[in-house]
């Protein structure tokens, strides 16, 4: 019997569920790992790249003797987001360069650096867990609640209008913070409705279908950033153009990069996303970085994380980020409180028959409750297990490893109502408008809340703080990221046992190309370092030690609490304004985007807005309609070809080839490669 034959005798094996489809999507799952770890270490930023990934395997797809179906390319995007946000997940550009930032004086542990193999442990011991959680509440979420999870939707849209199909009948309930249908507009026909995002008031209108030119566009915007990128490794101050003069690059870190990737992020990220930003870059690194250097609260150089203006602002950075997160999660567990101890007092007996046989999808089709038990009991377990076996049991007792899991599987299910409100996964900040795709960064609401747990459990011990925030964090964006592909399904018709098992094969083959990047990156680069400063990991660091004894730096008390009540503020208007449905709600800053603008230099944030600009000026001017995505083409292509380029980077770096000019370095003092 030929394998093909006894694959499709497999009852549990759905018909959409292909090979091609699979191998397609760790393909771009591969190259989207690289680029995330690569973007992670370098800015905090990773891209979820959901609609990305099914715009390219659909582009792949038009080169097999067979196109992919519709169905099949839902599986290539859930494989490859699956496989390329395993840096986020497993704590590759968070957690694991915090623990190697551990001090042995202050922290009373040496810093923890993982090798190939126990970092292959480390990724086992989180990569799963989360996978069991977003099944079992499939049916509550997406058939019965309906929560809108905008990108899921999105990116249902964009398959729908890749292979000229009618828009997905999403039949959302009108509520508040959620995307919603408009009325039927005169001359459509029943099924023909509109998704209606808050954010934005131009719907996905006309098709515009990838012709043979996408490939075009795509193949010239990954040249011209792979490019830039090679020769900027070679001549690194092409990375660190001192604009505003040599002595505010050397003492103040304001330069500008120009590249490519981080212009396309930009265009992705969206125009009011990069303002936050830049605004919050000219308030940090303008404002309060001057002020705490003149004023002694930061003698050291600028850039030091110790006692640099660099490190003092850290601080509000982070004040501001758990106020915009805290008042942004208020209405989403009022919310669930709500429906747990008021609506099911009301449910009739008869509504809950009804609920019974509410469900759309086969028993053959659904992951059984079987499976799912026995994969969260079994991931849990080796989880446990694992994580001793790599961090010992003065790193974290086992005890409190299995209450990270219990408390990371309660915050899920919070995480997964978030994201399907308002597209926010408190893991990091997420936005979908249309098709300008998933922005997400690496800012963890639910990572803090467990540090807060951890900090009673095990107190005084950094190592079990940050390791517990990392189990946490890694169940509640894998449940996330799931539930986002399992309403991508329910509207395309895809079975839910499909998507799972293309998000479990994601996550075994990511385990190994994550593990092995990293490795090869801390061969390679000092992480943390000029090249890779892994912004995020300072901030999970900072929090724990905070939580430890309460030490500030001068007056940073004062401006944290300042700066979070006003961006407490801010978010509850902005929340207030998204569940209205203003129009220019989404031009309210994002407190945490406004953070990120502290959290890395000047030169990261002003290439974005550049993005953000062009991405403005086309969607106002220059598009053929709401559902033009020939700027999508071609900013992916900007971040592939740099992400992509930093493998040949770091290939070049591992066999002793540098850089062929350091001309510039002196001057600027910026170059990461010279320094």
């Amino acid at each position: 019997m030929s394998f093909r034959v006894w694959l499709r005798r497999q009852s549990s094996i759905p018909s959409e569920f292909s090979l091609p489809a699979v191998a397609c999507g760790l393909l771009i799952g591969c190259l989207l790992c690289f680029t995330n770890l690569y973007f992670g270490l370098q800015t905090g930023f990773i891209s979820m790249m959901s609609l990305q990934s099914a715009l390219i395997g659909f582009l792949l797809s038009k080169m097999l003797p067979t196109p992919m179906s519709p169905q099949e390319i839902v599986l290539v995007q859930a494989t490859a987001t699956a496989t390329g946000t395993m840096p986020l997940a497993a704590g590759f550009v968070s957690i694991l360069p915090a623990l190697g930032l551990v001090n042995q004086e202050r922290d009373g542990s040496p810093p923890i650096h993982l090798s190939w193999m126990t970092g292959i442990g480390w990724c086992c011991a989180v990569a799963f867990f989360g996978v069991f959680l977003s099944p079992p509440i499939r049916k509550q979420v997406i058939i019965e609640e309906e929560l809108a999870f905008p990108s899921g939707t999105a990116t249902a849209q964009l398959v729908s209008v890749l292979h000229k199909l009618p828009p997905p009948n999403t039949s959302l309930r009108r509520r508040n913070g959620y995307q919603h249908i408009d009325d039927q507009e005169v001359g459509e026909d029943e099924d023909s409705r509109e998704i209606i995002s808050p954010r934005e008031t131009t719907p996905l209108r006309d098709p515009e279908i990838v012709s043979p030119a996408g490939w075009h566009e795509l193949l010239w915007s990954f040249v011209a950033s792979a490019l830039l990128t090679l020769a900027a490794y070679f001549f690194p101050v092409i990375f660190a153009i001192p604009v505003f003069g040599n002595y505010l690059a050397r003492e103040w870190l304001w330069s500008f990069t120009p590249s490519l990737s981080y212009v396309g992020q930009g265009i992705i990220m969206g125009f009011p996303t990069t303002l936050s930003m830049n605004l919050g870059m000219l308030v940090g690194w303008g404002v309060l970085s001057p002020i705490a250097k003149f004023s002694g609260w930061a003698p050291g150089p600028v850039g030091d994380m110790t006692d640099g203006s660099r490190g003092w602002i850290l601080w509000v950075c982070l004040a501001v980020m758990c106020a915009d997160s805290l008042v942004s999660l208020l209405p989403v567990v009022w919310s669930l409180v709500v429906d747990v101890f008021v609506g099911l007092r009301h449910r009739s007996s008869a509504y809950v028959e009804d609920k019974d046989s509410s469900e759309t999808e086969t028993a053959e089709r659904l992951v059984p409750v079987r499976w799912v038990i026995a994969g969260f009991c079994a991931s849990v377990g080796v989880g446990i297990f694992l994580i001793w076996l790599v961090f010992g049991h003065e790193g974290i007792k086992p005890a409190a490893t299995f209450a990270g899991y219990i408390i990371g599987s309660f915050l899920s299910i919070l995480a997964v109502r978030a994201l399907g409100e308002t597209d926010i996964n408190p893991v990091r900040l997420t936005s979908t408008i249309n098709l300008k795709g998933p922005k997400l960064f690496q800012v963890s609401g639910l990572g803090k809340i467990s540090q807060l747990f951890f900090a009673w459990i095990q107190p005084g011990n950094i190592v079990a703080n940050l390791i517990a925030g990392g189990v946490v964090e890694a169940g509640a964006q894998q449940a996330g990221d799931l539930m986002q592909d399992l309403k991508t399904g329910h509207l395309c018709g895809v079975a839910p046992r499909t998507l799972f098992y293309g998000q479990l094969i994601g996550s075994v083959v990511s385990i190994f190309v994550t593990t092995t990047a990293y490795s090869l990156y801390m061969r390679a680069y000092p992480i943390p370092g000029p090249s890779f400063p892994a912004p995020s990991a300072r901030v999970w660091l900072s929090f724990a030690r905070l939580l430890r004894d309460g030490q500030l730096p001068p007056q940073a008390s004062i401006f944290m609490l300042v700066f979070a009540a006003v961006f407490g503020l801010v978010a509850g208007f902005k929340v207030y304004a998204v569940r209205k449905q203003i129009w220019w709600a989404k031009w309210i800053p994002s407190g945490v985007a406004f953070a990120i603008g502290f959290l890395n230099t000047p030169s990261f944030s002003i290439a974005r807005l550049i993005g953000g600009i062009i991405e403005y000026i086309f969607y106002v001017r220059y598009a053929r309609s709401s559902g033009d995505i020939r700027l999508i083409v071609i900013a992916s292509g900007f971040v592939l070809g740099e992400g992509v380029t930093s493998i040949i980077s770091l290939v070049l770096r591992t066999f002793g080839v540098g850089v062929a000019s350091c001309w510039g370095c002196g001057q600027s003092g910026m170059c990461g490669e010279c320094s």
